[in-house]
């Protein structure tokens, strides 16, 4: 998980640069989404051939993970070039603390349940401070 995390303000930085080579974040991104798909269907194949023929079957709902990650992408595509990768990224954490505290919490999409105490709290906002000044730095 270092090593994807790591990778978020790479993958940010060369879509970024990807996109204003080309003139079109959009058309950055959906390269990159192009290029993402034949490798995790290699990977797939690979790994889990079955697997494909139960896709018909999964709730549609969990196909909405599709869309937040072309969001997501798209929206640093277009963000990082007017606040930098740097300030993109820290909203983006602290976002995603705030989602996985709430996903936690009340145990949404099957999470395990961690409920958000004052010390769960605490941690989180010690996280945010430190992405923060490091921003700021």
């Amino acid at each position: 998980m270092l090593a994807a995390g790591l990778g978020v303000p790479v993958l940010a930085a060369l879509n970024t640069e990807l996109g204003r080579s080309i003139g079109s974040p959009a058309v950055a991104a959906a390269t990159l989404f192009t290029i993402a798909f034949v490798c995790a269907a290699i990977v797939a194949l690979l790994t889990a051939p079955q697997a494909v023929t139960r896709l018909a079957t999964a709730p549609k709902h969990l196909l909405l993970a599709g869309v937040l990650i072309a969001f997501y992408l798209l929206s640093i595509s277009w963000a990082a070039p007017v606040i930098g990768i740097g300030n993109a990224v820290f909203v983006v954490l602290i976002g995603q603390m705030i989602a996985a505290a709430t996903i936690d919490h009340f145990g949404l999409f099957g999470a395990q349940i961690s409920p958000l105490n004052v010390t769960r709290m605490s941690g989180i906002a010690l996280m945010a401070a430190g992405v923060f000044l490091t921003q700021r730095a």
